[in-house]
């Protein structure tokens, strides 16, 4: 039986799924990691105990990643919890029937403009093009970089968001290809709402999101030029009605975002946190970025590390030599999708998405300087720029001409490539099998990263279950040690070295102590840096730790001296006072501080109210209560508001 070339296409997209799907298969047994802690693990807003609308309520705001909140992604982990409770195995699968579900929208994507493409081209058989699309998906889904978007739990963030992106993107140029063979309002108004409906939901998964318009635009600007074909097909005309639409969704929204974020991002409070500034992470990013193309196309182990807190940020044009290289580079890749938007439109339209991608979190955010996972959709554009000329160039190149060695030369490296791709993955799907051997991996593959080495120590420790006969347990000082000495590092290492020893009631080095202090005092404090401190404070409240006060009273005061200090810190500082210090008049002035640095915080507020009502400042008390009141959306805060009328007696 002869299989029909559109047929074919589905087979090989159904055959690339399946076998992405066997490749990610170790790596689902694992556990969870790094932020997965405070969104999934340690939140015990997204464990709801049943289905309620007061519950689900709750899930849905509680995400601490954004303050936005992104309730749709917190929604799926809750319904997970229900459903499986919070083991990880059920998490990474359903992030994997996402991811695949991804690479479904995605060939109905690249088929829609690959015919488009080859139509233009002069193919006379536009389903020829079918395969190439399956491979453009299926290469995708087979892509390393995009390994973290499947077993990084809290990652189903980026991966769901671009699931509405993608479909999004997938039905406008559907709609937009009717239009051109006919001009109605109904189809007009249809377009419009792929754009704004799919990029609302996935709003609510994450921000990256809001990249759906400006994807869609560079679509229609590359491959329809903003034209319908009216009145005759032969002679398309510019459609006006496109310009007005795109000024009212992405050009408007696109001034007063950045109306909105600039004033807090030109303020030295806004980067309080990071080791760099607004002018270093602009220059670093060109690096960045352009070392994102590597390691999406060539990816080595040693790049794919996923802890990458040992970059080196660029201070000017030549440190690191590298930067002013890298800045043009990326020149390249502009230049490179301008001029070839009419003869290679398909690597126009893949280097445009790739580019317009990282103007969200590769350029005035003061979000961490590199993830692995802000590629998910990027990497669907270098792959869609790169397959249709290896696979098929005879189809996509516009008026070019190609030997019959070149046309057999191109689909031998596609499949090499596809075959890097999908060793890759496998072979780090499967250090993504234990908690321990992927520990293992990638302090291996980052041995100058802090955050690498601290996790391989701090898993150690986990294995051993504080327990100095296990195998595991004096493993865990070398790396602990080695992440502490490395430039750069938090003090993260210092805190577990010294939080084992108290925890096993050993000794307590002097020199952690100092190295805390020197690090808290000299550099920037980092959210990392917050949880530490945290951590101890906790662990001494709960009298599992036994704490000299006057040394943690030190590196309180070190990380306190600086003029910018986050509600975070102060807060955790004022609990630290209050319990262990028995200073209440301190720790409540801490508190009131914390309250008045982050107003939209609830649990200062609630922390605040119970020192007032100790201290008998009870009409504080209640206005505290009463602005937790005015926070209470859905019910979320109705336990604590009963809680602190208790107190008061009210």
């Amino acid at each position: 039986m002869r299989i029909s070339l559109a047929m074919r296409g589905w087979i090989a997209i159904v055959t690339l799924g399946l076998l992405a799907a066997v490749i990610y298969r170790p790596g689902l047994a694992g556990g969870y990691l790094f932020d997965d802690y405070p969104n999934i693990v340690d939140n015990p807003g997204v464990k709801p105990a049943d289905a309620s609308l007061s519950s689900l309520v709750r899930v849905a705001i509680s995400s601490p990643s954004s303050e936005f909140k992104r309730p749709l992604s917190s929604l799926t982990f809750g319904a997970n919890y229900l459903a499986t409770g919070d083991d990880p195995y059920w998490m990474k699968v359903t992030n994997l029937v996402i991811h695949l579900l991804n690479g479904l929208v995605a060939f109905v994507l690249s088929r829609a403009l690959l015919r488009r493409l080859a139509s233009r081209a002069g193919a006379t058989n536009s389903h020829r093009t079918d395969l190439s699309a399956a491979i453009v998906a299926g290469a995708w889904l087979l892509l390393p970089i995009n390994l973290t978007g499947v077993l990084y739990v809290v990652q189903r963030m980026e991966s769901l968001a671009n699931l509405f992106v993608l479909t999004g993107l997938a039905g406008y140029v559907l709609t937009r290809e009717r239009m051109q063979n006919r001009r109605t309002m109904r189809d007009l108004i249809a377009a419009v709402l792929w754009i704004i409906v799919p990029c609302c939901l996935g709003l609510m998964a994450k921000e990256t999101a809001v990249m759906l318009p400006l994807y869609a635009f560079a679509t229609d600007w590359i491959v329809f030029g903003l034209r319908s074909s009216f009145p005759t097909v032969e002679t398309p005309t510019r459609d006006r009605r496109l310009h007005v639409v795109y000024i009212a969704i992405l050009w408007l929204p696109m001034v007063a975002g950045l109306a909105w974020i600039l004033p807090g991002l030109l303020r030295p409070s806004g980067w309080s946190t990071r080791d760099f500034t607004l002018g270093t992470r602009l220059l670093t990013e060109a690096r960045v970025v352009l070392d994102y193309v590597g390691w999406t196309l060539i990816p080595t182990p040693g790049a794919l590390s996923f802890y990458h807190d040992d970059i080196v940020v660029s201070q000017s044009l030549t440190s690191p030599w590298t930067t002013l290289p890298s800045i043009l580079g990326i020149g390249v890749l502009i230049a490179a999708a301008w001029f070839t938007r009419r003869t290679f439109p398909s690597i126009a339209l893949g280097l445009t998405w790739f580019l317009a991608c990282h103007l969200l979190t590769g350029t005035i955010l003061p979000l961490e300087l590199v993830y692995e996972h802000r590629n998910y959709f990027a990497s669907l554009g270098l792959v869609f720029a790169l397959t249709p000329l290896l696979a098929q160039p005879a189809i996509f190149a516009k008026g070019r001409r190609w030997s019959p060695s070149l046309q057999r030369l191109g689909p031998v490296v596609m499949v090499l490539l596809i075959g890097l791709w999908a060793g890759m993955t496998g072979f780090t799907a499967a250090a993504w099998g234990t908690p321990l051997t992927l520990a293992r991996e990638l302090a291996a593959r980052a041995p100058r990263s802090p955050r690498a080495q601290y996790e391989l120590g701090r898993t150690y420790i986990i294995y051993a279950k504080y327990d100095a006969s296990s195998p595991f347990f004096d493993k865990a000082y070398p790396p602990l040690e080695t992440a502490a000495a490395l430039p750069d590092a938090g003090i993260l290492p210092e805190q577990a070295l010294i939080f084992l020893n108290a925890r096993m009631h050993r000794p307590i080095e002097k020199a952690w102590w100092d190295s805390m202090e020197t690090k808290l005092r000299t550099r920037k404090v980092t959210v990392q840096d917050e949880s530490a401190l945290s951590s101890l404070v906790q662990c001494d409240h709960t009298q599992q730790c036994d704490l000299p006060a006057d040394q943690l009273t030190r590196v309180f005061l070190a990380a306190l001296s600086h003029p910018e200090r986050s509600p975070r810190l102060v807060a955790v500082y004022g609990d630290f006072a209050w319990n262990a210090l028995g200073d209440h008049e301190l720790g409540a002035r801490m508190l009131a501080d914390a309250v008045q640095g982050k107003p939209g915080e609830p649990a200062y507020r609630i922390t605040l109210i119970r020192m007032l009502v100790v201290l008998g400042r009870h009409d504080e008390a209640r206005m505290q209560r009463d602005a937790l009141a005015a926070m209470n959306v859905g019910g979320e805060l109705s336990s604590d508001i009963a809680d602190a009328d208790k107190l008061l007696g009210d």
